[in-house]
């Protein structure tokens, strides 16, 4: 039986570390800063989810374009623009292919996932 895991965003760099469920409470470094991940401390909340998911989309960025262009919004900076697209939950991905939204995903996701996402909704 396959072991669930849990995705740790580092509060030093942000990138995503996915630690197996078992061993959660043994704290672990950062697979790219080999900072702690759990400080135990409190960690400053500033822009939240999105900023621990921007190292997974700056590196989907690279990886797809430009056969694909992705953009980022700030939802509290552009609230029309939020709401034209029904955006609800941060952080919110859209794919959108020929003006008309193809797909949507609420929530972070590891690299692998963002990656098989875009591609199963691609290729139609």
């Amino acid at each position: 039986m396959a072991s669930s895991s849990l995705t740790i965003p580092c509060p030093h760099c942000h990138t995503l570390n996915r630690v197996p469920a078992e061993k959660r409470g043994q704290g672990g470094q950062c697979g790219q800063c080999h900072k702690p991940l759990l400080p135990g401390r409190p960690i400053d909340l500033d822009s939240g989810p999105c900023r621990a998911v921007a190292p997974v989309f700056e590196a989907a960025a690279r990886e797809f374009e430009p056969r694909l262009r992705l953009a980022k919004v700030d939802t509290d900076a552009e609230p029309n623009l939020a709401a034209r697209y029904g955006v609800q939950a941060i952080p919110t991905m859209i794919l959108i292919r020929g003006g008309r939204e193809v797909a949507r995903h609420s929530g972070a996701m590891p690299a692998g996932a963002l990656r098989a996402w875009v591609e199963q909704h691609l290729r139609g």
